[in-house]
């Protein structure tokens, strides 16, 4: 089967998971299967909970993991509402590869690529709200929110106004064009964090990451890893803040003197002091990797 995806750090992902020999993993973002398919491989007694919001994903990995069809439950919904739905399965693993799928970037009527023809940016097409929406017909200062907080963009005012000035947009080409007109091209394209910010905003991207930590915490899961995978800042330092909060036994306020929480608290242990980041090798073979970062959490509980 031809699978043009390369899953980020797969020996790393591999190495985390490699002493788990029963149970089941959750890959909370399925996408072309590369993950799920190399740790059934890897870990012959496991099964894996695969689960993804976009039909096209699912149907394409159904087939690539057909001989493994006995030990894969899909699940075609929200990442963030599938821990309780499993949290009375024998769940050892969580692995989460935050983010677009190059399935999605790749196929250009989906929108998210800078010379598709279509302005869409939905992970789940039955999603109401697309790229469409957010571009015509949020307001200047709802637009200059987005690309403040979601694309970090210093000169978020300009970049609004150059939108609403120019809009009516129909496909991702002119807006990516018009961006470009009017700003430098530095190492990436000058319209990468724009778009990241439309795409946030259309997906709730960062909503779905808090509600999967959230989920993760206020789950019944023991003796589980959780392997976070994430491609910007703003993703990281939620998992980074969310994993170093789990860790803490004391939970009182700095003020008090002494400890009145039972300093008991702790989720578990963080196993990345510092993320892992992939090797020159794979960056080489796969230049989408360069900015991908995975923190690792054991729940001890």
């Amino acid at each position: 089967m031809d699978t043009p995806h390369i899953p980020v750090l797969l020996d790393e992902v591999l190495d985390v998971f490699k002493d788990i020999d029963e149970g089941y993993i959750v890959d909370c973002t399925l996408g072309y299967g590369g993950h799920s398919e190399a740790l059934l491989k890897n870990n012959p007694n496991i099964k894996i909970i695969a689960i993804d919001q976009d039909k096209e994903a699912i149907e394409f990995s159904k087939k690539r993991l057909e001989p493994f069809k006995d030990r894969v439950i899909f699940e075609k919904d929200r990442f963030s509402n599938v821990i309780k739905k499993y949290q009375d399965f024998d769940i050892r693993g969580v692995l989460a590869d935050i983010g677009v799928s190059s399935l999605q970037l790749d196929k250009e009527d989906r929108g998210f690529g800078f010379n598709s023809n279509v302005l869409d940016m939905r992970m789940n097409q039955e999603n109401p709200l697309s790229a469409k929406d957010v571009v015509n017909s949020y307001d200047r200062v709802k637009l200059e929110e987005i690309l403040r907080e979601y694309g970090e963009i210093r000169e978020y005012k300009k970049v609004a106004d150059i939108i609403v000035k120019n809009r009516p947009f129909n496909s991702a080409r002119e807006l990516s064009q018009t961006i470009e007109k009017h700003f430098k091209r530095g190492k990436i394209h000058s319209a990468t964090l724009v778009f990241q910010a439309i795409r946030i905003e259309v997906n709730d991207e960062l909503g779905e990451l808090i509600g999967l930590l959230e989920g993760i915490k206020n789950s019944s899961l023991k003796r589980c890893k959780v392997a976070i995978i994430t491609f910007h800042s703003l993703e990281d330092r939620i998992v980074k803040r969310t994993f170093k909060e789990w860790s803490k036994s004391c939970i009182c306020p700095p003020e008090v003197y002494r400890c009145e929480c039972g300093n008991n608290n702790a989720v578990g242990k963080i196993v990345t002091k510092k993320p892992i980041t992939p090797t020159k090798k794979e960056i080489k073979q796969n230049p989408r990797s360069r900015s991908s970062k995975m923190r690792v959490f054991e729940i001890e509980r």
